[in-house]
């Protein structure tokens, strides 16, 4: 297998077996001994309680906040990092979608899979161990180039993160091409129907090539504020579906502006076709209300309406430093942060949107300090979830499959200050 990180020396890293979590601050409050075997969860125990069979897979967790290792369900890693490559100008979705048309045509697969790469560590580094990428399909005689990139990359990482892909034809891609990259390794249908001439139309083509495979879908749906809302043809067409296959509507921006009452009868067709709902803040953010210049609206989801009504609702970064956003940290608590400011969500909803909810979404087992969860965590240094979302800091352990998979220490150095004195009083002044 190979090793996708070094050392500051330059060794190698090695995934590390698990035995036992030491010491850890659940987001409750408590603090725990966690037992892991077989890449779950078996005890949970009272700090201190718990015998180590192993001391070489003891992991003291003494003033970090243990959390569910987040996942990322709507990523674009042959898209990142290409912001200071392309120096787009800033703008709105049409303009970032023929900003990266242009730019991709001259990418390598080699180009491609490096920098998908170094997104998918530096998610891995900051607490995610579940990845789901969607993958343009190229215009041209090599329209596989990401597509072979990233599967490249699945099968690299493999052991390190779970890496799912799903197929991103452009408007109008012919039938044959997309099946083409399925064939190639792709796990999922894919899609921007709101963006056809006859969107309701396009939802059924591509979730006719998802049926005629016999695998799920991802679609990028409603992005925007006033278009089509095609979501109600997807819950139609899903509705009867088998249970295992995924159905996933990404970015959903629709919702967030449609009147009460429409918006409960959307709401409720998806949640009876199982249909799950992906928030991406940060880029919705930015590329959403630039022709509003008061009152801007959000562009985010009806996320509050969506969990009251029981939606399997997940959340994620989507792009990160590309034409579509020139930011992004790659890591969860930023988009949790994001959820709490901008979708008015309490804390742990919030995280649980970008770890639990969004596995919900990607049809994976639960994680958690829970018995027979997945052993999937980030430890993170801080005493509240509070904390950690406001600080977000650098010092993590994470945890894929019950073995370390990532480590990041912070070294702190301040020039010592003069001691605090009463108010008023000055040093060497009488």
């Amino acid at each position: 297998m190979p090793h996708p990180t070094t050392a500051a020396g330059g060794d190698p890293v090695h995934p590390e077996p698990v035995s036992l979590l030491r010491e850890a601050t659940l987001g409750d409050g408590r603090v725990c001994d966690v037992v892991i075997a077989d890449g779950a969860v078996v005890e949970v125990l009272p700090a201190g309680t718990a015998v180590a069979t192993d001391a070489a897979g003891v992991v003291d967790l003494a003033g970090y906040l243990l959390l569910p290792a987040a996942a990322e369900p709507h990523a674009h890693l042959d898209k990142a990092l290409t912001w200071d490559a392309i120096d787009p100008p800033f703008g709105d979705l049409e303009q970032a979608i023929e900003t990266f048309h242009a730019f991709q045509e001259h990418l390598s697969e080699d180009d491609i899979y490096l920098r998908a790469r170094t997104a998918a560590l530096k998610l891995l580094r900051t607490g995610t161990t579940a990845i789901r990428s969607h993958v343009n399909l190229l215009p041209g005689d090599r329209p596989y180039r990401g597509v072979d990139a990233l599967v490249r990359l699945r099968d690299d990482l493999a052991g390190y993160l779970h890496l799912e892909l799903v197929a991103l034809p452009p408007v109008g891609m012919d039938d044959a091409t997309i099946e083409g990259a399925l064939d190639r390794g792709l796990d999922l249908a894919g899609g921007a129907p709101h963006l056809a001439d006859d969107p309701d139309a396009e939802v059924r083509r591509l979730l006719a090539i998802a049926e005629r495979r016999g695998i799920g879908a991802d679609l990028h749906t409603d992005e925007s504020l006033d278009g089509p809302v095609t979501m109600r043809e997807f819950a139609r067409v899903v509705r009867d579906w088998p249970e295992h296959l995924v159905r996933t509507a990404g970015h959903s921006v629709r919702l967030g502006t449609l009147p009460e009452d429409e918006l409960a009868v959307v709401i409720a067709e998806l949640v009876e076709a199982r249909i799950g709902v992906v928030s991406l803040p940060i880029t919705n953010l930015y590329l959403q209300g630039r022709q509003h210049p008061v009152s801007t609206p959000r562009g985010l989801t009806a996320l509050r309406p969506l969990l009251d009504a029981g939606a399997v609702v997940g959340a994620g970064a989507d792009n990160v430093r590309d034409p579509f956003n020139p930011l992004g940290r790659s890591d969860a608590l930023e988009t949790a942060a994001l959820l709490v400011v901008a979708g008015h969500l309490d804390l742990e909803t919030a995280w649980h949107l970008v770890s639990n909810g969004a596995r919900d979404v990607m049809r994976m087992p639960r994680a958690g300090a829970v018995p027979g969860a997945a052993a999937e965590f980030v430890a993170v240094r801080g005493a509240s979830l509070g904390e950690v979302i406001a600080e977000a800091s650098a010092e993590r352990i994470v945890i894929h499959a019950g073995r370390v998979v990532a480590r990041t220490t912070v070294d702190h150095r301040i020039a010592e200050p003069p001691a605090a004195l009463p108010s008023g009083l000055l040093i060497g002044k009488g």
